[in-house]
C-alpha cells in the first residue's frame, strides 16, 4: 500500500514511511519536474520512481536490521531466513 502512496503521492508516501527529507526532495523533484516536464515529458515519472525507489530501500535497511538485531540477540539466523 505504502508503494502505491510513493507512486502517487510521493511526498506523503514518504512522510508516512518516516523520510522527511526525500520527502522535501521529492517535492523539489515534483516543481522541477512541472518546470522541465513540458519539454521532456518523461521528466513527470522522477518524482514517483524517487518516491517507490526511497520507499523500497528503508523497507529493505529496516528488514536488514532486523535480521542483524536477531543475529546479534540468538546468535543464529531467524527461522525461515534464506541468504
Amino acid at each position: 500500500m505504502i508503494y502505491i502512496l510513493a507512486a502517487l503521492l510521493p511526498p506523503l508516501g514518504l512522510l508516512l514511511n518516516g523520510q522527511p527529507f526525500s520527502a522535501i526532495g521529492s517535492v523539489v523533484l515534483i516543481v522541477l519536474c512541472l518546470i522541465f516536464g513540458w519539454i521532456f515529458p518523461v521528466l513527470f515519472l522522477v518524482p514517483s520512481i524517487h518516491g517507490v525507489v526511497a520507499v523500497h530501500m528503508k523497507r529493505e535497511k529496516r528488514r536488514h536490521q532486523e535480521i542483524v538485531d536477531a543475529i546479534e540477540k540468538h546468535g543464529a539466523p531467524p527461522p525461515g531466513w534464506r541468504p
